[in-house]
């Protein structure tokens, strides 16, 4: 039977109310909540953070087109991720991270953790993570290598690490980062607590003095950027609260069985990648669950790894391999947290009946 349908008048299936929002509009607005993020980043710690982002986010963009023409796919590059990819991993990594180690990692990024599973959405983990996780196996020296924050010659003098030659071992910069401020010790404050002992203060975070990579220490930056996105519900809310929740309450509870061995949850919270972690890494939409108990437990999942790495892994920081960790269980924990149907009879009741 022939259907004849007046001209004009379009036959869709459900959903019929379209939000509007589609996978490029929301991946803009997350490079535009990186923005922030990053430009506090280079106002630190100069043209050798600036640098490291720009080389980084392009090596990305370039290799999610060469991977669109070898796989024969169309163009990717308008729906934003590649770039996000690039300013995420740049911000893990060490502002004086040598160029052509972050032309590996923004490399391995694309294909291993994103064109390999056939593209956006079909990645099992976070792109960024996966190229950052690489270079710190593959270059371990490297990626604990820091430089001071507010160097008086930030924006005149690159670090000398920033352009070491390929293969080549990077120069030792001690001596150059304690000429560029004077008392800097080259340690971070989790490693500075986990080896000596010392707790950095609130203020120091709060200020952006700290050693760390190049987006970590702008933690308040962060949140309103995060509250920026879940404003305009670009971002689900709940997982970063449940990865600092659950953070915080472990360390907590650690540090009410010895106070003098383990650091206050405020210190947890602020240091390290845990708050850009949990606001721009764990909530990536193709590798996060999606069910409403699903994200809570995906999250204190997160969180809670992060601590015990921290507190007794041989690595200083966690919340990388955490978060890899709750990626990788995502599909079981959806598959395990799936919400009852309405009207269904469970089989137990059925074989009663």
């Amino acid at each position: 039977m022939k259907t004849t349908m007046t001209p004009g008048i379009e036959l869709r299936t459900s959903p019929h109310v379209v939000k509007g929002n589609s996978v490029e509009k929301i991946m803009f607005h997350v490079v535009l909540a990186l923005l922030p993020i990053a430009t506090f980043s280079v106002w630190q710690y100069g043209v050798s953070a600036l640098a490291s982002l720009l080389t980084i986010t392009l090596v990305c963009i370039g290799s999610e087109r060469l991977f669109n023409r070898l796989s024969g796919q169309t163009s990717t590059l308008s729906d934003w991720s590649a770039t996000i990819t690039g300013l995420l991993l740049a911000l893990s990594l060490p502002p004086a991270f040598p160029l052509w180690m972050g032309v590996v990692a923004g490399f391995v990024a694309i294909a291993l953790g994103k064109a390999l599973f056939g593209g956006i959405g079909y990645n099992v983990m976070n792109p960024a993570l996966v190229g950052r996780a690489f270079v710190q196996a593959a270059f371990p020296v490297a990626i604990t290598t820091w430089i001071p924050a507010f160097s008086p010659n930030r924006f005149s003098e690159f670090a000398p690490t920033t352009f070491t030659a390929p293969l080549m071992m990077p120069p030792d910069i001690s001596v150059w980062a304690k000429q560029a401020l004077d008392g800097f010790t080259g340690a971070t404050p989790l490693a500075i607590w986990k080896f000596d002992n010392v707790l950095a203060t609130p203020a120091d975070f709060l200020s952006g003095s700290v050693t760390a990579s190049t987006g970590e220490t702008s933690a308040i930056l962060i949140l309103l950027c995060g509250m920026y996105l879940a404003a305009r519900k670009f971002l689900d809310w709940r997982i970063p609260v449940a990865v600092l929740g659950s953070a915080a309450l472990t360390a907590l509870v650690f540090q009410a069985i010895d106070p003098n061995r383990y650091p206050d949850p405020l210190f947890v919270l602020l240091s390290g990648g845990l708050m850009l972690g949990a606001v721009f890494m764990a909530t990536d939409m193709a590798t996060s669950p999606v069910t409403p108990r699903g994200v809570w437990i995906y999250g204190a999942l997160i969180g809670v790894v992060t601590v015990m790495i921290r507190y007794f892994g041989g690595l200083t920081e966690g919340v990388m391999y955490a978060i890899l960790i709750a990626n990788a269980l995502s599909p079981l924990i959806d598959q395990l947290t799936q919400p009852r149907v309405f009207g269904q009879v469970k089989a137990a009741k059925e074989k009663k009946a």
